[in-house]
């Protein structure tokens, strides 16, 4: 074996370490040791961040299997970021007396999900994509059930891993179709021998479909909502950036490397569930009284506009892709940082508990409201910019009509973001819903720096401009 291969997994060795030491510090360390475990390990995997962004090699190991470029290393990066905020905002919720005896088994299992996650986005064969859909799946079926006494939790993971199971299957029954046709499953071999025949195509519908189900694209969608209600915040929170983030970045390159040559193919399809994903997720989410399934068909309709970017299958397409995952991880992340405080607080997620939430809680109130605004794309926050970007690659390719629809969609879906504002600041509660919080320190400071970062990243171009040079066309 050549371990040089090895040199270009940096960021998976590294990881793999910070899963051996942390595993090893919650079954062997004393209980006076455990009680700096949470900090122990945010800072630990803060250090595994910050060395994500020094220079790396880059280049191809394994045959071809696994993928090293500065995108895919840029990718990781923003995974680690959001992963990070999550372990932070997360640790609240641990310390509780029902689940304090497990808070190493989440940090060590979110670390193995992560682990999937980077293998899809390197992956240069379809049989290391599957490892890596599947080493992220099961363990993220464990923390959707972790409360597993309570009901919701455990039917959230219950349902986690069937659906996980089912689109699996369908996604390697489509696998196997395309080994079949070609006799390859390595990504450069596929772009050269996939043509429009019967069977490729069957075999990009089964593909597509199970991929589908992990991004949440309607119809493939009615897990979402159940799960990201029944999971614990901290886990939603994940599910919606993480995971979703990850599934896109592995989209992009199997969709454009793999099946390029057959465009003419799924572009349709693709166009067709991008609208109805948009339109479902918007009109959906209007109806919804708890925040944690408020934003469940929220994150739907941000998938439909994530796949305005990916079908765009340009250097431009890609670049406003990854800058508008970057936007919506940062936004989604202040959100349910908000939520975590005030269900710590209260107990509840219901959105009446915000009636006059600015009344009790200015700060909080008032980066919840920036966050909102910049997944409704209001300037001059960085979501703005990061739907001016997406509509602009599709529009590059000609999709006029996609990207009105799409313009149209986001004036839904700024009234009912305001909606969440109008009950902060105008509507008076009843009662006191929610008292005074006094908001644990590391989700105070994962509040401040995603905050910081809705704003920087809209401000400061040189980010979109060095993702742009990182970016390749296909």
């Amino acid at each position: 074996m050549d371990f040089s291969n090895f040199s270009l997994m940096q960021q998976e060795i590294s990881l793999i370490v910070l899963f051996v030491i942390l595993l090893v510090a919650d079954i062997f360390a004393s209980d006076r040791f455990k009680r700096w475990y949470r900090l122990v390990a945010c800072l630990l995997f803060a250090v595994h961040t910050l060395l994500g962004f020094l220079p790396l090699n880059t280049g191809t190991a394994f045959g071809g299997m696994f993928v090293c470029t500065g995108m895919t290393i840029l990718m990781k990066n923003i995974l680690n970021i959001g992963a990070l905020f999550v372990l932070m905002q997360s640790g609240q919720w641990l310390q509780t007396s029902e689940n304090i005896h497990k808070q190493g088994e989440f940090y060590v299992i979110t670390l193995a999900t992560l682990l999937g996650a980077y293998l899809m986005v390197s992956a240069g064969n379809f049989m290391l994509l599957y490892i890596g859909i599947e080493t992220m799946s099961l363990p993220l079926a464990c923390l959707a059930a972790y409360n597993k006494y309570k009901e919701k939790s455990a039917e959230a993971g219950a349902k986690y891993i069937l659906i996980s199971a089912f689109s699996s299957g369908i996604m390697l029954f489509g696998l196997s179709y395309l080994y079949g046709a070609t006799g390859t499953m390595y990504f450069a071999d596929l772009k050269g021998l996939v043509t429009a025949n019967p069977i490729t195509i069957l075999g990009f519908v089964f593909f597509f479909a199970g991929f589908a189900f992990k991004i949440s694209l309607v119809p493939f969608h009615l897990w979402t909502a159940d799960v990201y209600e029944g999971a614990p915040t901290g886990v939603t929170a994940y599910l919606s950036v993480v995971s979703k983030g990850a599934a896109c970045f592995a989209l992009i390159f199997a969709l454009w490397h793999v099946f390029g040559n057959i465009e003419v193919v799924w572009h349709h399809i693709l166009w067709a569930l991008t609208v109805i994903t948009i339109v479902v997720g918007n009109l959906f989410a209007i109806r919804q009284k708890d925040m944690k399934r408020f934003f469940a068909f929220s994150s739907i309709s941000q998938a439909g506009y994530i796949m305005l970017g990916v079908m765009s299958g340009t250097a431009q397409g890609m670049t406003a892709t990854v800058y508008y995952i970057l936007v919506y991880l940062l936004s989604n992340l202040v959100i349910f940082g908000v939520i975590t405080a005030v269900e710590n607080e209260s107990g509840k997620t219901d959105i009446a508990s915000y009636n006059g939430l600015y009344k009790s809680n200015p700060k909080l109130a008032f980066v919840m409201m920036l966050a909102l605004f910049s997944l409704a794309g209001i300037p001059p926050f960085a979501g703005f910019f990061s739907k001016f970007f997406i509509f602009a690659a599709a529009a590059a390719r000609g999709e006029y009509l996609l990207v009105f629809i799409a313009l149209l969609n986001t004036v839904i879906s700024l009234y009912y973001y305001l909606m969440i504002v109008k009950a902060m600041f105008i509507n008076q509660a009843e009662e006191q819903a929610v008292g005074f919080i006094r908001t644990d320190g590391y989700n105070k400071t994962s509040l401040i720096l995603c905050t910081a970062g809705i704003i920087i990243v809209g401000i400061l171009s040189g980010i979109y401009d060095y993702m742009a040079s990182i970016s390749i066309g296909m």
